[in-house]
């Protein structure tokens, strides 16, 4: 469950914050329903009669001056499903986890952990933060992990497990369906590489993940599946993975614009990744499951965090980056899984302004602490 090597910084990859053309779908779920009438006449006095008929689409372009707080007014922009929605649910308005869930905790002032700086300096004082989402396309691909919502009337599908070229068949530690999950819901990187699918029921309260996933059929075939309960504080069997390396659970640690526009704040952790040789071969709590490699004290487990130093000044960031910021002082980074170097991550949104994420990359490795990790689970 390796982050692909296409988000590696380069050429055209947040360049510009109006950047390449903009695949838009319809996130509000609206259909445009019409029918003729015969006579002109009364077409025309219909037309002038009526009110409350929208000049303009009621689709949101993303084009706007608008500041996050205003925008919060806007739908919901991850990528939601006509069929089965709930009329007018966003996720954003729904609890995601209790509030005494592990990952709604306030870390702001636990302790460090004593190898705190031998951790830091090993994956590398000088790396900045990289945002590994935003607004247009990258290779064809919209830039970070898209979700779905759905309500009560999506049908379930049968989910069949598998290996392939990419990675194993993990379906002895996965839920096993079926799930209620569209089969042309969005596919992380449009199916290359991690193939995330993310599906939230907002009337049921019901996360579904899938791991390198592909529409098979009447369902999907996937390596690995998860499903978790948004009302109960549950967490994976010791040992299983989920469709993210560490056995969490990836939606409710993305970085969402609609959480930004909607409440102003950002109020869990954030899901971030570094490489392989740089992770323990073990897990903290609420992390379930393990990589290879090695164990020595330099290195951070899967459920690790990183805080951002109380010290930090963010007064110099925008308002959007000053709520990421302070989410990382209060609830840090969540190391989930393998990957490139502080790559952290979120949804595509067309309202997202690549350059001004970019300017997240001047926050360093020495600007975070390392919490105290407790008990470390070993196989």
């Amino acid at each position: 469950m390796e982050s692909a090597a296409r988000f590696q910084s380069g050429p055209g990859y947040f360049g510009s914050s109006t950047g390449p053309a903009i695949v838009k779908q319809d996130s509000a779920g609206v259909r445009a329903v019409g029918r003729i009438i015969p006579s002109v006449l009364i077409t025309l006095f219909s037309c002038l009669l009526l009110t409350g008929c929208p000049s303009k689409s009621s689709i949101d372009t993303g084009n706007t001056t608008e500041s996050p707080a205003e925008q919060g007014e806007k739908d919901d922009h991850g990528q939601t499903n006509d069929q089965g929605q709930a009329e007018n649910i966003s996720v954003e308005d729904i609890a995601i986890f209790p509030p005494q869930h592990p990952l709604n905790r306030d870390i702001s002032n636990d302790p460090v952990d004593p190898n705190s700086r031998l951790i830091l300096e090993n994956i590398g004082l000088d790396v900045g933060l990289f945002a590994d989402f935003g607004s247009g396309l990258y290779e064809g691909a919209p830039i970070g992990i898209p979700y779905v919502t759905v309500g009560r009337g999506q049908a379930t599908v049968p989910i069949t497990f598998r290996g392939n070229e990419y990675d194993d068949n993990y379906g002895d530690e996965s839920d096993q369906g079926p799930f209620p999950i569209p089969l042309d819901a969005p596919i992380e990187g449009n199916g290359e590489e991690d193939s995330h699918v993310l599906c939230i029921d907002v009337e049921n309260r019901v996360l579904y993940e899938l791991y390198n996933a592909e529409p098979e059929g009447q369902g999907w075939a996937a390596s690995s599946a998860a499903m978790f309960d948004l009302d109960k504080v549950e967490f994976r069997p010791d040992g299983w993975t989920s469709a993210d390396a560490a056995g969490l659970p990836i939606f409710p640690l993305l970085v969402r614009y609609p959480e930004i526009a909607q409440k102003g704040e950002i109020d869990h952790p954030i899901r971030f990744t570094i490489p392989r040789a740089k992770i323990y071969e073990g897990y903290v709590h609420p992390a379930r499951h393990l990589v290879s490699g090695e164990t020595g004290p330099e290195l951070l487990p899967f459920g690790g965090r990183l805080r951002l130093k109380a010290e930090f000044d963010i007064s110099g960031f925008s308002e959007t980056n000053q709520i990421i910021l302070k989410a990382l002082k209060r609830y840090g980074l969540i190391l989930a899984d393998v990957g490139s170097s502080m790559f952290i991550s979120g949804a595509p949104d067309d309202r997202w302004d690549n350059d001004d994420l970019r300017e997240l990359r001047k926050v360093k490795v020495a600007d975070f602490e390392v919490i105290k990790l407790g008990a470390i689970t070993h196989r």
